[in-house]
C-alpha cells in the first residue's frame, strides 16, 4: 500500500472516531426535562412513586447503563468539593420569612450541597475491596447512590416557588427510595463477611456512610417540614422536647415487641430531670432510643426465664445540664460476657441465636417462623448486629457519646450524652 494510500485510511478512521465520539457525547449527554410528577402519580396520589422512575430525566438515567456512570467527570469533579456544614443553631435560628424567601435559600443551599454529600459517598464506595464492592446488595446501593447524583445534579437552578415544589417532589421520592439502605447494607455486608479482611475499614466506612445519610436526611426532612405548621416546630427542630415524653413513646414501643415475642416485658421507670425541656432534633433519638431500650429489655427478660412476671425494672434516668443532656439506661440482665465487652460495638456482633432456650427461640415453630432472620428468634427485637454501633456512630456525629458500664452477673448501665444546640456553647455541625 502507497504511503499516500495509508495517510488517507488514518485520515478516515480518525474521521470515523470522531463521529463516534459526538455519537456517543449526544446519547449520555444529560438531559433536563420537566421534574413534575408523572401522569400515573396525577391519576392515583396515593400510589408510592419513586424518585428515580417517576420524574423524567430519571428515567432517561434508568435506560442507561449504570457502568456508563462510574467515570464521570461530574461525580469527581463533585467529590473534590468540601461539604458545607451547618451548625443547628444556624437552621434554629434562621427560622422563617414572612414573605416566604427562607424556603428559597434553604432549596439553593441543598441543590448545591447535596450532590457534593452524594458524591462523597459514591467515592467511598469505589473504594471498597472489589469482591465486597461487586456484591449484588451493596452494589444496588451504590447504584442508587449515583443514578440520585445525576437527578440532583441535573436539576435546574431553583429560582422561583414553582421550581422549588419540583425540587420538593424530587427530595421526596429520593428519601423514600433510600430509607431502606441500613438494613441493605447490613445486609450485604453480612453475605461477604468472609471477605472482609480489614474490619477497622469496613467500621470507618459504616460509620461515615451512616452519619452521612443522617445528615443528609436532616437537612433534606427540615427543608421539607419548613413549610408545615407544627406548634413548638422549626422545620425538624423541637423547640420545646421532653425527653421524658420521648422516651415513654419507645418504652411504649418496645414493650409492644416484648408482649408479642415473649409475652412479657419489664416495666420502664423514667427518673431525674422528669421537666427538663430544650430544643433539639427528635429524629436520631428516634433511632437510637428504641434500639437501647430494647437491648435492655431482651437482656431482661432473657436473664430471668424462670420468674417471668416478676421481672426487674428497666431505670432510665434524666440528666440535663448547660453543656449536654445524659440518658442512662439500667438494666439487670445479668450484664455482658467478658469474653465479649469488646465486641458490642462492632458491626454485625450479634448475641441473637447464643440463647437456645425454647422459651426465647419459640420451639421448633418458632424457628420456623423466624426462618428468614439471622437465627432463632430473630425478628424486630434484634437483626443484623447494628443497633449498638449505628447508634454509637450517630452519637459521635452528634458532638456526643454513647459507652456502657457492666456487671457481669447483674446487669448494664449505658450512657448516652448528647451536646445542646441552642447556641450557648459549640455545638456539632450537620
Amino acid at each position: 500500500m502507497s504511503l499516500c494510500k495509508r495517510i488517507q485510511c488514518i485520515k478516515n478512521s480518525v474521521a470515523q472516531s470522531r463521529a463516534m465520539n459526538v455519537t456517543l457525547q449526544q446519547h449520555f449527554k444529560p438531559k433536563i426535562r420537566n421534574f413534575s410528577v408523572s401522569t400515573a402519580d396525577q391519576k392515583d396520589p396515593k400510589r408510592r412513586y419513586s424518585a428515580v422512575t417517576d420524574f423524567s430525566p430519571a428515567r432517561d438515567l434508568n435506560n442507561r447503563s449504570v457502568v456508563s456512570f462510574y467515570n464521570q467527570s461530574a461525580i469527581d469533579e463533585a467529590a473534590k468539593k468540601p461539604s458545607v456544614r451547618l451548625t443547628p443553631a444556624t437552621l434554629l435560628y434562621t427560622g422563617k420569612s414572612p414573605d416566604g424567601n427562607h424556603l428559597l435559600r434553604s432549596a439553593q443551599y441543598l441543590h448545591k450541597e447535596l450532590p457534593v454529600r452524594v458524591a462523597h459517598r459514591i467515592a467511598e464506595f469505589r473504594n471498597l475491596p472489589f469482591i465486597i464492592g461487586c456484591n449484588p446488595t451493596i452494589l444496588s446501593v451504590h447504584e442508587l447512590y449515583i443514578r440520585s447524583f445525576h437527578l440532583l445534579s441535573e436539576f435546574p437552578q431553583i429560582e422561583d416557588f414553582k421550581v422549588e415544589e419540583e425540587y420538593c417532589s424530587l427530595v421526596k421520592g429520593l428519601l423514600d427510595d433510600h430509607k431502606d439502605i441500613v438494613t441493605q447494607l447490613a445486609q450485604g455486608f453480612n453475605e461477604c463477611r468472609k471477605h472482609i479482611k480489614d474490619e477497622d475499614m469496613i467500621r470507618q466506612f459504616l460509620d461515615r456512610m451512616l452519619t452521612s445519610r443522617l445528615g443528609i436526611r436532616i437537612l433534606a426532612e427540615h427543608h421539607l417540614a419548613l413549610h408545615q405548621e407544627k406548634p413548638h416546630f422549626i422545620g425538624m427542630i423541637c423547640t420545646k422536647l421532653s425527653l421524658k415524653k420521648i422516651i415513654e413513646k419507645w418504652a411504649e414501643f418496645a414493650t409492644e415487641l416484648c408482649m408479642h415475642k415473649y409475652g412479657h416485658a419489664p416495666r420502664v421507670k423514667v427518673k431525674g430531670h422528669h421537666a427538663a425541656t430544650f430544643p433539639y432534633i427528635p429524629q436520631p433519638l428516634d433511632y437510637i432510643l428504641p434500639e437501647l431500650i430494647k437491648n435492655a429489655m431482651r437482656a431482661t427478660i432473657e436473664h430471668h426465664l424462670d420468674t417471668p412476671h416478676s421481672l426487674p425494672d428497666i431505670d432510665v434516668t434524666i440528666t440535663n445540664n448547660d453543656l449536654d443532656f445524659i440518658i442512662r439506661i439500667s438494666d439487670k440482665g445479668g450484664g455482658c460476657p467478658h469474653s465479649i465487652v469488646n465486641r458490642v460495638f462492632q458491626y454485625h456482633f450479634t448475641t441473637v441465636g447464643q440463647n437456645t432456650d425454647s422459651r426465647v427461640t419459640g420451639g421448633i415453630l418458632g424457628e420456623v417462623m423466624n426462618s428468614d432472620h439471622l437465627g432463632p428468634g430473630a425478628g424486630p427485637m434484634h437483626g443484623f448486629g447494628f443497633g449498638l454501633p449505628t447508634s454509637r456512630a450517630y452519637a459521635t456525629y452528634l458532638g456526643g457519646s454513647l459507652t456502657f458500664q457492666t456487671m457481669q452477673g447483674l446487669g448494664t448501665d449505658i450512657y448516652l450524652r448528647l451536646r445542646h444546640i441552642d447556641g450557648k456553647y459549640e455545638s456539632f455541625r450537620i
